[in-house]
C-alpha cells in the first residue's frame, strides 16, 4: 500500500512539473519578442552577364491557395492532431523515447509539423540532444506567436519535395501546375516525399515514391478524409512529371546549380547561417550560349534512357572561370556531378603533361624513339608490355609530333622511363591536378584517375600559355542590399615556359591533320572535316573511359564518356565524346573570328619529315614544319639522333 502511495505522489509530483515547465515555457515565449519568420529562404543565380537565370526562392502562397486535398494528406501522414497540440504530441513522443532507449539509438522520431517546421527555419538536421532541446524551444516560440494557420502555411512553404522547396516551387516542378489545382492522386504523391526527400521523389525513384503515395492514401482513408473509392481511384492515376525549375529550356542546368551550391559551402567568408537565412545573390561563371550549345550536342549524341554517362566542362582559361557544365545524361535520374565528383582514368588525355615535361628536360618535338612491340623489364624482375591502339606500330623511329597524332603508347611510356616517374606526378601537380597519382610506368598511359575539373584546370595552362589558375563557378555574392560578402580573386600564377608551350600547342594540333596520315591515322583525323577553327586537341581511351579535352586561347573544352559501374565500353558507346566536343566547339565559335597564339621570337620552324623528324628533302612525299626552341632545331640529320640508344643505356 505504501509503494502503491509513493508511485502515486511521484506520478503527480511528474505532472506538476511537467504543467509547470510547459506553463513556464509559454510565459517565457509570450513575453519575449515574436519572432520573425524569414518567408525568403533563398539565393538567386546570375550568369556572366549578370542575368538572372535560376533561383530557389520559395514562391511563397497562403493556405486558402493550397489544394484541400494536399493539406489533409499532409496532416494525415504527418501530424494529424496538429490542430489539437502545442507543437508537441506527448503520446507520439513518449513511445519514441522508449523505443530509442530500448533499441539505444535515435532512430524513432516524433516530430510534429511545427517541430519541423522550426527546424526548416533555423536548423540543422542531426539527430542529437542538444538539436532536439533547440527545436523544443522554437517550436514553443512558434505555437506561442503563430496560429495554427500560419505554422501550416509556414510549413507548408519552406518543406523539402525532392530538392525543391515549397509546395508552390514542388507543383509546378513536378506537375506545371499552382498547388491550388493539384488532385487527390497528385497531392496524395507530393505529400509523400518530405519524409525522405532524396529517395521519395517520383522522378528519381518513382517505384519508391509510389509505395509512399499508397501509404499516404491510406492514412487519409483512415482518418475519413477520402473514401476508399476515392483512394483506389488515385493511386490508379497515371502520373506525368514535369520536372523543370526554370523558365529555360536547358535540362542539364541543375547540374552548373548544385556545383555552385557546393562551392558556395566552401568559401570560409560566408558563413552557413547566413547562406540558410536567404536572400543572397550569387554571381556565377555560367555562359549561357555555352551552356546552350553543349548541352545541344549532348541531347543529340546521347539517349536519356541508356546507361552510358557522360560529363562536359567548359572553361574559360585566362581565369579558370567554368563556362559551362553537364554532369550525367540524365539529372532526374541521378543528380551526381560527374564533371566535378567523379574521378575515372585519364587515358592517353596525360600525355600533354608528359610531353610538356619532356620538352622542358631537353627533348624537342623531333625527339625520335623506335615505335614497336616492347616489353619493359625492371629490375624487380616485373615486366610491362603496353600496346598501342590497334597494334599498329611504326617499327622504326618516329618524332615526338607523330607519337602525339598517333598517341603511340610505346613512345610515351619509354619517354615516362627516359625522364623518371617522378617528374610527370610532379608536371601534374604543378599544373593543378589534385589528385595523388603514383608514379608509376602507365602513369603516362592515363590509368591514374582524375576528375574532369582537375584535367580542364591542367589543360588550362596550356591554353593561357603557361598560367596556373583555378576552375571555379562563383565570381561575387552580394546580399539582399547588394552588399559585396565575396569576390573572387584570380590567383594566376606563371607555372610554365610560353615558347614551351606554343610548340606543345602546335604539336596538340597534329591530331586531326593529315599530313600524318601514313602507317597509321591521327587519332582525331575523323573531325578534320567539321574542324573550321584550330584547336589543340587530344583524346584518351581506356577499357572503360573514353575522354576528349581540346582548346584554344577563348575555351577548353572537356568531353567524357563511361559507366557508373566502370563495365567496358563497347564499340557503340565510343565516339560520341568527339562528337559532342566538336559539335560545341564548332556551334560556340560560330561566325567569331578566333586567333591562335602568336609565335614567340625565340620559336623557329624548320621543314621536317613529319613521322621522322629528319629533316626534309627532296625525296619526301609529306613535310611539316615543326617548332623548335631556338638553338634545339635540326641542322642536320646528325643532330636528331633515335633516343633509344640513350634509353638502353640509361635503363640498364
Amino acid at each position: 500500500m505504501k509503494f502503491i502511495k509513493k508511485i502515486t505522489k511521484l506520478g503527480l509530483l511528474l505532472i506538476g512539473l511537467f504543467i509547470l515547465f510547459n506553463v513556464s515555457m509559454y510565459v517565457y515565449c509570450l513575453i519575449t519578442p515574436k519572432m520573425e519568420i524569414n518567408k525568403a529562404q533563398s539565393y538567386y543565380l546570375y550568369d556572366n552577364n549578370g542575368q538572372e537565370f535560376m533561383s530557389n526562392g520559395n514562391e511563397w502562397i497562403s493556405l486558402d491557395n493550397i489544394s484541400d486535398y494536399l493539406i489533409d494528406a499532409t496532416l494525415s501522414t504527418e501530424d494529424k492532431y496538429f490542430y489539437m497540440h502545442f507543437g508537441f504530441d506527448y503520446p507520439r513522443i513518449a513511445k519514441a523515447v522508449i523505443t530509442n532507449i530500448t533499441t539505444k539509438s535515435m532512430s524513432e522520431g516524433a516530430s510534429t509539423i511545427t517541430q519541423q517546421y522550426a527546424r526548416n527555419l533555423f536548423l540543422n538536421f542531426d539527430k542529437t540532444w542538444s538539436r532536439k532541446l533547440d527545436e523544443a524551444m522554437l517550436a514553443f516560440e512558434l505555437e506561442t506567436h503563430y496560429t495554427k494557420d500560419e505554422i501550416l502555411e509556414g510549413y507548408l512553404n519552406t518543406i523539402n519535395y525532392g530538392g525543391v522547396f515549397g509546395i508552390e516551387n514542388a507543383s509546378k516542378y513536378y506537375f506545371n501546375k499552382s498547388a491550388s489545382n493539384l488532385t487527390l492522386a497528385e497531392a496524395s504523391m507530393l505529400a509523400g516525399i518530405p519524409q525522405s526527400p532524396s529517395n521519395l521523389s517520383p522522378i528519381n525513384n518513382p517505384e519508391a515514391a509510389k509505395e509512399r503515395q499508397k501509404i499516404v492514401l491510406t492514412l487519409m482513408k483512415n482518418n475519413d478524409v477520402i473514401t476508399e473509392e476515392e483512394m483506389n481511384e488515385a493511386y490508379n492515376t497515371e502520373l506525368t512529371y514535369y520536372g523543370k525549375t526554370s523558365d529555360n529550356d536547358l535540362k542539364y542546368i541543375n547540374y552548373f546549380k548544385d556545383a555552385v551550391i557546393e562551392e558556395l559551402y566552401s568559401i570560409n567568408s560566408i558563413p552557413d547561417s547566413l547562406i540558410e537565412t536567404g536572400g543572397l545573390k550569387i554571381y556565377t561563371t555560367l555562359d549561357l550560349d555555352a551552356q546552350e550549345k553543349l548541352e545541344t550536342a549532348v541531347i543529340e549524341q546521347m539517349d536519356e534512357e541508356s546507361e552510358l554517362q557522360v560529363a562536359g566542362m567548359m572553361m574559360d582559361p585566362e581565369d579558370g572561370a567554368i563556362m559551362a557544365l553537364v554532369g550525367g545524361s540524365n539529372y532526374t535520374k541521378s543528380q551526381f556531378n560527374r564533371a566535378t565528383n567523379a574521378t575515372r582514368q585519364v587515358g592517353s588525355t596525360m600525355k600533354p603533361f608528359l610531353y610538356y615535361a619532356a620538352l622542358e628536360s631537353g627533348f624537342t618535338s623531333a625527339s625520335a624513339f623506335t615505335s614497336e612491340k616492347t616489353t619493359f623489364t625492371f629490375s624487380n624482375d616485373q615486366s610491362y608490355s603496353p600496346k598501342n591502339y590497334n597494334d599498329k606500330y611504326a617499327e622504326g623511329p618516329i618524332s615526338m609530333g607523330a607519337a602525339i597524332a598517333y598517341s603511340d603508347n610505346i613512345y610515351a611510356v619509354k619517354t615516362n622511363l627516359f625522364l623518371g616517374e617522378d617528374m610527370l606526378v610532379n608536371m601534374a601537380s604543378r599544373v593543378g591536378i589534385t589528385s595523388e597519382l603514383t608514379a608509376i610506368p602507365s602513369l603516362a598511359l592515363g590509368t591514374e584517375e582524375i576528375s574532369l575539373k582537375d584535367m580542364l584546370t591542367g589543360y588550362s595552362a596550356f591554353a593561357n600559355m603557361g598560367y596556373k589558375v583555378e576552375g571555379h563557378f562563383i565570381e561575387r555574392i552580394e546580399d539582399s542590399n547588394g552588399n559585396v560578402l565575396y569576390e573572387y580573386k584570380n590567383k594566376k600564377e606563371s607555372i610554365l615556359n610560353s615558347s614551351t608551350t606554343y610548340i606543345l600547342n602546335e604539336m596538340l594540333t597534329y591530331t586531326y591533320d593529315n599530313a600524318f596520315i601514313d602507317y597509321n591515322y591521327p587519332t582525331l583525323i575523323s573531325l578534320l572535316p567539321q574542324i573550321t577553327h584550330k584547336y589543340a586537341i587530344k583524346s584518351g581511351t581506356t577499357n572503360t573511359d573514353v575522354w576528349i579535352i581540346g582548346y584554344n586561347q577563348d575555351a577548353v573544352l572537356g568531353i567524357w564518356n563511361g559507366y557508373d559501374d566502370n563495365r567496358e565500353l563497347s564499340s557503340e558507346d565510343n565516339g560520341h565524346h568527339k562528337n559532342i566536343w566538336i559539335n560545341t566547339m564548332e556551334s560556340y565559335f560560330k561566325d567569331v573570328e578566333t586567333n591562335w597564339y602568336e609565335k614567340p621570337e625565340n620559336v623557329v620552324g624548320v621543314l621536317v619529315n613529319p613521322i621522322t623528324g629528319k629533316l626534309a628533302n627532296d625525296g619526301d612525299e609529306k613535310t611539316k614544319i615543326f617548332y623548335f626552341i631556338k638553338g634545339t632545331e635540326p641542322y642536320s640529320n646528325d643532330n636528331t639522333p633515335n633516343l633509344d640508344s640513350v634509353f638502353n643505356e640509361t635503363n640498364n
